[in-house]
């Protein structure tokens, strides 16, 4: 969601084609992912559409997008395990924050780190998410990174590849741009998950 006192086009006018716009595209994803009133969404798809334009890099604008929305993540991930579960719902002190990580929490439980790449795509979710992984007591930070990084570098190519052919379509009609998130993020997280299972069948069998 982007707040009211922004619109697309104001984003636009500071996402330009020079050089810190990467840094920028970086910051944002970065801060969103534990901040999520931060319009990270709409700074990357306006990021996909400079460089639709050559204005800037494809591949440099996924990547800033990618590297910051992972880096975000697993800080929060490393303020929920280091504060612990009641540290963290009295900081989410609201109903609304509290529903959302108990929700979160039973995510976990029932489908497991398949959800991370889920709620990746859903901006009050995805810090739910990440905060109750790291506070959860099954959910070690190695089983966290592999899920992570398959969300973050779908996240960032979907919302950089929207602004790439999509332009302000996406902007004007968002539940487009919503509905082909979830797909990509259902396909990406069926794919690890089925990947790390034909794994863990194959590492038992010499056994």
């Amino acid at each position: 969601m982007v707040p009211s006192w922004l619109d697309f086009n104001q984003i636009s006018a500071w996402v330009s084609g020079a050089w810190w716009a990467y840094p920028l595209i970086f910051s944002v994803a970065a801060v969103d992912a534990f901040f999520p009133l931060v319009p990270s969404e709409t700074v990357v798809v306006i990021g996909g559409n400079l460089a639709s334009s050559g204005d800037l890099s494809l591949p440099l604008v996924i990547l800033a997008a990618a590297c910051g929305a992972v880096l975000g993540d697993n800080i929060s991930y490393a303020i929920g395990h280091l504060l612990g579960e009641r540290t963290v719902k009295r900081w989410f002190g609201s109903p609304k924050w509290r529903g959302r990580l108990e929700w979160a929490e039973r995510a976990l439980d029932q489908r497991g780190a398949y959800i991370i790449v889920i709620a990746r795509f859903i901006p009050g979710g995805r810090v739910a998410v990440t905060f109750s992984s790291g506070y959860v007591q099954t959910f070690p930070w190695r089983r966290f990174i592999v899920y992570d990084l398959a969300a973050g570098i779908t996240w960032a190519t979907y919302a950089t590849l929207l602004g790439y052919f999509g332009g302000k379509t996406f902007e004007n009609h968002p539940w487009w741009g919503l509905l082909l998130a979830l797909v990509g993020a259902l396909s990406v997280g069926f794919a690890v998950e089925l990947g790390r299972h034909l794994w863990s069948r194959r590492r038992a069998r010499p056994a």
